[in-house]
């Protein structure tokens, strides 16, 4: 037996709030997650963790399985839901009738569209983009300071030896010339992210 009253007005506003804050949670704990994995794989010219293959890939190519097996996209309870996380009920687990007929079918069976599937793993994959650019940033600063700090040594010096950054082979070539050539950070970046997050992250989507 429960017994109405005042106290029910207060207690639903303060469920939601605990509730808003667990959803807030959720997404920067899986926005960090394809961020570092981003960065994993981006960091020692390409020798780092290959995240992608390990993860980002596995996880698109079970999720395409899924939807195609399903014949619909709608399976995610939230936008965060992925397989490392398992976050909520995850899709991989439930049957195909507990989300309904499929919305896409043919005479050969479920056939979805590309463009279906891709914002439905579209975030991630973006997000993972944006951590690779952030790997690249390390071998800017260090080439960029090393740059600078060899301008200073010649100023300062009254001899004229030759002299330069020795690039470690480790350190991205590109993040590295450009950092030696006092490219601005935000050109570099921007661009970076521009290619990773958006232009080749996509591609390997697809």
């Amino acid at each position: 037996m429960t017994i109405g009253g005042p106290h029910e007005k207060d207690f639903v506003p303060l469920l939601d709030v605990v509730f808003d804050w667990m959803e807030l949670f959720r997404y920067l704990q899986f926005g960090l997650l394809w961020l570092v994995l981003g960065v994993a794989s981006s960091i020692g010219l390409g020798s780092g963790l290959h995240t992608f293959v390990l993860y980002l890939g596995p996880h698109i190519a079970l999720f395409t399985m899924k939807v195609v097996q399903c014949g619909r996209v709608d399976l995610k309870i939230a936008p965060y839901v992925t397989v490392q996380l398992k976050t909520g009920p995850s899709w991989m687990d439930r049957n195909c009738t507990e989300y309904g007929p499929p919305l896409f079918s043919s005479q050969q069976g479920s056939r979805l569209p590309l463009s279906s599937i891709l914002p439905q793993v579209q975030l991630e994959a973006i997000l993972w983009g944006i951590g690779t650019a952030l790997g690249e940033l390390p071998p800017f600063f260090i080439s960029r300071a090393g740059s600078e700090l060899e301008v200073m040594k010649e100023l300062d010096s009254s001899s004229t030896k030759d002299g330069g950054v020795v690039p470690n082979p480790l350190f991205d070539l590109a993040g590295i010339m450009c950092g030696q050539f006092g490219i601005p950070f935000w050109t570099f970046f921007i661009s970076t992210m521009i290619a990773k997050a958006f232009i080749k992250t996509h591609i390997q989507v697809c």
